[in-house]
């Protein structure tokens, strides 16, 4: 299969020329795919005339908007590769992404001019030789985004690419140490599309919803999922649960793709005399489990939880599951989607038996190519077609898998393997308890115990009556044995807790 991701986006036009493809509610600016397609054109043509060439790497530092979307469409379309930023970085992070992925060319919004500035102040320690400012005012060096696409030709653009020429690299999070960057090619990327369409309930003439930042893999991958499957994109700048709900209302939206924390800020919003909620058919959710209760509520609405577990490295999609299923399946993300092949295993390759907690793998034509410039870590996590997450999981016998957490965050008490998923998902479970993490602690009588982490939903929630809970709930050795009330639980733009400050905090 071969097939130039940024040529998506010409088809939908010749197909679909009228459809609305965005809206932007922070400018008020929609495009139809004709007018959306002869834009990123012009950006296409506007990157050739700026010298960059098939396999260059372009940094995206853009916040949700049309500048992101019409971008991405073009760099692809010339056969150069996508490096999406993220934003919330600082400069010496900024610094090594870009470095290390090699990036000649930086596209940024005028609000990281600041931090922009400073880098080309480095000189050599970036390869950024081209710096494209939109909004503001370009300062001395810097090209105008709006001028410098307005002048080039609106006229196709296109190149010569294979299906396994590169068309973005993603860096992870580094939640466990240096971001690396996942490659993904025009045929994985195709292939992800493939595989959410055939198994999410996606409609040509939806209208989707979005308000995660487009530099994750789990936003990313179902806005071109919108191209793809020819709906209608609504991009958010920054999610708002109030102007969500009249974004619904107002634009029909049919999908939308949110984490548990923004379900809950959502339904605390919810005016059933203000919102409506009749076109919205079911959310996306992923990043941690979506708590029974409130999926139970989104149904009472009319609307299903589709809780997804997914990578970087896959692209998106591995496993998924229905409102349906998750009530009998509390916990689960359900079975792997099609196209897709899930296994858990021990530590010596062979599968586990059902119920049995193991790493999971996944296989697929989803699945990244590698790192970038890390042979060694590809090698580690690409073995033979599988792709090693790292997380740890089980598999019932009728497929359904159950992440407990990922290898490195698991504790040993007593002698026995504990994953914080498992405690945290009881501590979920107690009305006063509005958010929870668990890290380990030393112990002098279980070598490590669980520390809980907790966001109170009510004041007078006390350390003694944590731990009592959990007691009574898990076997000795998983039971709490210290605590620590905080405001707020610290967490990557994707929504996963950021343990390594935990530890630096409470633990080191």
């Amino acid at each position: 299969m071969s097939e130039n991701i940024g040529q998506l986006l010409t088809r939908r036009a010749h197909r679909d020329p009228s459809l609305e493809a965005i809206f932007e509610p922070a400018t008020g600016r929609r495009f139809d795919y004709t007018e959306l397609n002869r834009r990123s054109d012009q950006v296409a043509n506007a990157l050739v005339e700026s010298g960059v060439q098939r396999g260059d790497r372009v940094g995206l530092l853009l916040m949700n908007g049309v500048e992101f979307v019409e971008t991405f469409f073009a760099v692809a379309k010339i056969g150069a590769v996508n490096v999406p930023l993220n934003w919330r970085l600082v400069g010496d992070e900024l610094e090594f992404i870009l470095k290390d992925a090699g990036a000649t060319v930086l596209v940024f919004d005028s609000e990281f001019a600041e931090v922009c500035a400073d880098l080309r102040g480095r000189g050599d320690k970036t390869d950024v030789a081209t710096w494209i400012q939109h909004g503001g005012d370009a300062a001395d060096g810097v090209i105008d985004y709006d001028a410098w696409m307005s002048a080039a030709s609106a006229d196709p653009a296109s190149a010569e690419t294979d299906g396994d020429d590169l068309c973005f690299i993603m860096y992870t999070s580094g939640t466990t140490g240096l971001p690396k960057g996942v490659m993904h090619t025009h045929d994985t990327v195709l292939w992800a599309n493939l595989t959410m369409a055939t198994t999410n309930d996606f409609r040509q003439g939806d209208v989707f919803l979005n308000a995660l930042p487009l530099f994750h893999v789990g936003a990313l991958a179902p806005v071109l999922g919108v191209v793809f499957n020819g709906a209608s994109l609504v991009l958010l700048r920054a999610f708002d649960p109030a102007q969500s709900w009249d974004l619904i209302k107002s634009e029909k939206v049919t999908i939308t793709l949110m984490v548990p924390a923004m379900l809950q800020f959502m339904l605390a919003v919810f005016d059933s005399e203000a919102h409506d909620a009749t076109t919205l058919r079911w959310v996306m959710s992923g990043a941690a489990p979506v708590p029974v209760n409130l999926i139970n509520a989104y149904t009472d609405l009319g609307i299903e939880i589709h809780q997804v577990y997914g990578l970087t490295e896959t692209c998106g999609p591995a496993c998924v599951i229905s409102a349906a299923d998750a009530p009998t399946h509390i916990g689960s993300t359900g079975r792997s989607f099609f196209f897709t092949e899930v296994r858990v295993v021990r530590d010596d390759g062979t599968d586990c038996d059902p119920g049995e907690a193991g790493e999971v793998l996944v296989k697929g034509g989803h699945i990244m190519t590698g790192y970038w410039n890390r042979p060694d870590a590809t090698a580690d996590t690409l073995i033979d077609g599988w792709l090693h997450t790292g997380d740890v999981a089980t598999m019932d016998a009728d497929g359904f898998v159950t992440i407990v957490d990922r290898i490195k965050d698991m504790l040993i008490s007593g002698g026995e393997n504990v994953y914080p998923a498992e405690i945290e998902n009881v501590l979920l479970g107690h009305d006063k308890i509005a958010d929870a993490a668990i890290i380990g602690m030393p112990s002098d009588k279980w070598g490590e115990s669980p520390l809980a982490v907790i966001v109170r939903s009510d004041e007078s929630l006390t350390a003694d009556e944590v731990m009592e809970y959990t007691a009574g709930k898990l076997a000795p050795f998983k039971a709490v044995k210290g605590v620590e009330f905080v405001d707020v639980i610290p967490r990557n733009p994707t929504g996963k807790v950021l343990k390594r400050e935990l530890r630096d905090t409470y633990v080191s």
